[in-house]
């Protein structure tokens, strides 16, 4: 089940790691993965103020959730994310890139005045879709 990513130039071009639609067969499992922040297992935050950081374990969060279903990265469809401060914009897509490759998810980014705790920078829930096995 191959994910596609869908361009026209009908529409600007992404400046990030995103595409500007995600095109896949509904066939398969979804997965519907909660906000991920940048708490370890363990319970404790990493990168306190620290953008970069803080984005890395969100992905490595949301790649354990998606594992945990059985997919991959490339199994997600779509993200949002929800940022204290948007002038991070090229810190966390330069994160995602090491993270989710072509085709790239959908995704949207809003900044929002807090999150459930003070000390989170950022949280991105997901959305992907895993083929039948």
């Amino acid at each position: 089940m191959a994910k596609k990513q869908v361009s026209t130039d009908r529409l600007r071009q992404p400046s990030g790691v995103f595409s500007q639609a995600t095109m896949i067969e509904a066939r398969g499992k979804l997965v519907f993965i909660s906000g991920m922040t940048a708490r370890r297992p363990d319970g404790t935050i990493a990168g306190l103020g620290d953008i970069e950081a803080q984005t890395r374990q969100v992905c490595d969060n949301i790649k354990a959730a998606v594992e945990a279903a059985g997919g991959t990265l490339d199994d997600v469809c779509r993200v949002d994310v929800y940022v204290r401060n948007v002038e991070h914009f090229d810190t966390i897509h330069k994160v995602r890139a090491e993270y989710f490759k072509p085709p790239l998810p959908a995704s949207t980014m809003v900044e929002v005045t807090k999150l459930v705790s003070p000390d989170y920078l950022i949280e991105i829930n997901a959305i992907a879709v895993l083929p039948d096995a």
